[in-house]
């Protein structure tokens, strides 16, 4: 019988849902791009190492720096050699970047045989850096200990870097210029995860000195960023307790004072996108209520006027016997229906955007979701359940010597 009603009225039918459809396809297109991303950032998080902390003289993450802590002594190689010590320590490294302090990316320029790679990361770390970070190198090495005391002239460069400067041709043993000086390519590192879509990530754009090369290179940078990869993750509250210990002790931080120092993980990673991630959820959310509930002010309206159109017919059903309850359900079931159809609709609208957003240059990594395909689809059927109880109760309880005179 629903069926029959939305058959014989496509028009009308299809108007009434065209809210429905459009809240629908909102949930599953923003729903997929926000599960997608997720993923992909978990993704990348995971690639950085999952027992590792990062310890910097004050919060990178989700914190806008005080005075204090913009002028609080910084890190040094001392304090990593301290970390190495630790029982359940298996690295740790210093590092210094030279990044862009406006927009934190690459700004220097490559060189080799009059070919120029622009917007460069520069970066200079201890011989640990690969066991720390868990680098794939795609052919050469890293440099030692030894190269790293002596300030060697060597680098290593990321896959981007390799790929504009030298082609087909192999880097190892080619010298590059970087700012006045030239450095032999011991190794490239292989190409590392983008986060948030399918595009370059900055970190392929770079080149890797060791600790002291760097530092001959750019003596006035002297924020060292320290890196510690633990044992096992079951030990993670007692590694973090103990690095907190040793650095209090090196840095001559009193009992009473708080640490001058920030030591956070990847799960402080995962929390900001979250945080990130729950804005957009509350937009979707806003922007899906309105078309849903512009829908079922359209599927009420539609039924009022249905009942309206048939009330001769539902006059000639009750004088046949026919209960409150069959009405009731008849008419419900119809409204549920068309909300059902448009939350099929706009199911299959939101996956043809989903597609549509994956092949966009921009390479968004957008993924449908299940939960949301259910979520959207059981919304769309419960709107139709609540906004359909009023006409079908009307139906239901038309006194049939009135319904059977009404023309």
């Amino acid at each position: 019988m629903a069926l029959d009603t939305v058959r014989t009225n496509k028009l009308r039918s299809g108007l009434t849902i065209l809210g429905i459809v459009i809240g629908v396809t909102t949930v599953i297109t923003i729903s997929s791009v926000i599960t997608g991303l997720n993923n992909r950032v978990n993704d990348w998080v995971t690639s950085m190492g999952s027992n590792v902390f990062w310890v910097f003289h004050m919060p990178l993450i989700g914190v806008e720096p005080t005075t204090e802590m913009l002028t609080r002594k910084k890190l040094n190689l001392e304090e990593v050699l301290a970390l190495r010590t630790l029982p359940h320590v298996i690295a740790a490294d210093g590092s210094y970047r030279h990044v862009n302090e406006t927009f934190h990316v690459g700004d220097v320029d490559v060189k080799y045989n009059g070919k120029k790679v622009a917007g460069a990361f520069l970066m200079g770390s201890t011989a640990a850096l690969e066991s720390v970070s868990e680098l794939t190198m795609q052919e050469g090495r890293l440099w030692t200990d030894a190269e790293d005391q002596r300030h060697a002239h060597v680098c290593a460069i990321g896959h981007d870097t390799a790929e504009e400067l030298f082609g087909n041709l192999d880097p190892i043993g080619k010298d590059v210029t970087v700012g006045p000086s030239q450095y032999t390519v011991i190794g490239v590192i292989d190409k590392r995860k983008e986060p948030f879509g399918s595009g370059k990530n900055p970190s392929d754009n770079g080149v890797y000195f060791p600790l002291g090369t760097f530092h001959n290179l750019y003596p006035e940078i002297t924020d060292m960023y320290i890196s510690v990869k633990y044992d096992d993750q079951r030990n993670k509250p007692l590694v973090e307790e103990e690095i907190r210990e040793v650095l209090r002790v090196y840095r001559k931080v009193k009992v009473e004072q708080p640490d001058n120092f920030d030591i956070f993980g990847p799960d402080s990673l995962s929390k900001l996108w979250s945080q990130l991630t729950g804005g957009l959820v509350l937009f979707m959310i806003a922007v899906s209520s309105v078309g849903l509930m512009v829908g079922g002010v359209g599927v009420m309206n539609i039924m009022l006027v249905s009942v309206t159109e048939r009330t001769r017919e539902i006059g000639v059903r009750k004088a046949l016997g026919a209960t409150k309850r069959a009405l009731l359900l008849q008419f419900t079931t119809e409204a549920v229906t068309l909300t059902a159809l448009g939350g099929i609709f706009g199911i299959l609208l939101g996956a043809v955007l989903t597609w549509i957003i994956y092949l966009l240059p921009i390479g968004l990594p957008a993924t449908m979701s299940t939960l949301w395909v259910t979520i959207g689809f059981s919304v769309s059927c419960v709107i139709g359940l609540v906004f359909g109880i009023y006409p079908a109760w009307k139906a239901a309880n038309l006194d049939p010597i009135e319904a059977l005179r009404y023309e």
